[in-house]
């Protein structure tokens, strides 16, 4: 049978990771790119459970055959539909008789995969340890009121060239009481680890990153310390765009994709209530509510700008040590522009040349 261990895993050049575990299991945290093909459903890895704690190791053991036996034939065809030219990692959670066995009979079927060693939890173990020694030293620290664009921004220069860590996209929230809004329930701590070391991984020639001034948590997921460290003493380009730009922009992102979705105004209704009881005016506090009974949402952003967002970002802004570059620029696109220029000038250059005319 062979066998690679999870380093190695990490330095193989696209591979077919296989995640025979459930589908529970995939969903609370798996290696990016991972297929998951279950071996068990999440009731079958229930029941096999709740035989090995009540009736011993020997019983479950036949329980689990009982379940397998059935699917041996689809489960090897649907794997051998996802092998291409990369190597055929097949995993489970500690590398045990889950992935033995699929390995064994996909070595019968005359399909040869690696297993990898330890599992999911070896790999989980491996990035924890890593991530800390792959943080560059450097940071570049885009700040900016609510609705200036900043990802938008991050994702124009990541198409430049530039050493980007879409913090907000690897946590699947966007960093306020609105986060989640078109974007399910935002990533666990797992995920966002794994999306984060993958983030690392493909900037690693780069000696600097750039980043949002996200606070250290994001939605679910907390950012590592030592990341925040870089950023505190990182460069910082504090981003000014016109409120009625800002207004603009925060409708395109978050009203007019989802307004006439059946969940839309029930999570604007929870966000707003979180808002009020952390709003003292007792008019701003009956405007909010006015806009949320008319879904005058245009009008409810302003207001949450003017007397909610911007009053607490100036507070954030302390903790940065260094000091902050102005960049005023009319849209993202345009505050894109003006970072590449004043990073250039800076000799600061992206990790890799494009012709891009974003």
């Amino acid at each position: 049978m062979k066998e690679l261990t999870v380093e190695e895993l990490l330095n193989m050049k696209d591979p077919i990771v296989i995640d025979i575990r459930s589908p529970i299991e995939f969903a609370d945290g798996a290696i990016p790119g991972a297929i998951n093909v279950p071996l068990f459903t999440n009731e079958e890895r229930q029941i096999i459970g709740t035989i090995y704690k009540q009736e011993g190791q020997a019983a479950a053991k036949w329980k689990a055959m009982e379940f397998v036996s059935p699917k041996i034939p689809i489960l090897l065809k649907t794997i051998k539909s996802y092998q291409t030219d990369g190597e055929l990692i097949i995993h489970c959670w500690r590398g045990g008789m889950r992935s033995k066995a699929v390995v064994t009979f996909l070595e019968f079927a005359g399909i040869y995969a690696w297993r990898l060693v330890g599992g999911y939890k070896a790999y989980r173990q491996q990035i924890l340890e890593e991530i800390p020694r792959n943080i560059p030293e450097k940071a570049v620290v885009i700040h900016g009121m609510t609705g200036v664009g900043k990802t938008e921004i991050l994702k124009i220069l990541r198409v430049k060239g530039y050493p980007v860590l879409d913090l907000e996209e690897m946590a699947g929230h966007r960093g306020s009481i609105f986060g989640t809004i078109g974007l399910g329930e935002g990533h666990n701590q797992k995920t966002f680890d794994s999306l984060l070391f993958k983030g690392l991984k493909e900037i690693q020639e780069s000696d600097y990153c750039i980043v949002e001034a996200e606070s250290k948590r994001i939605g679910k997921a907390v950012q590592p310390q030592e990341l925040m460290d870089v950023k505190f003493k990182g460069l910082n380009i504090y981003i000014q765009s016109p409120i009625e730009q800002r207004v603009k922009h925060l409708v395109s992102e978050y009203v007019l994709p989802y307004e006439q979705e059946p969940w839309y105004d029930e999570k604007i209704s929870l966000g707003i209530e979180k808002v009020l009881k952390r709003v003292k005016d007792i008019d701003i506090r009956k405007r909010l509510i006015e806009t949320l009974d008319e879904k005058n949402y245009r009008e409810m952003i302003l207001i949450l700008l003017e007397h909610y967002y911007d009053p607490r970002y100036d507070h954030a802004r302390q903790d940065y040590i260094g000091d902050f570059i102005n960049v005023f620029a009319k849209n993202p696109v345009d505050a894109a522009e003006q970072i590449s220029a004043k990073l250039k000038e800076l000799s600061i250059p992206p990790l890799f040349e494009t012709n891009s005319h974003v």
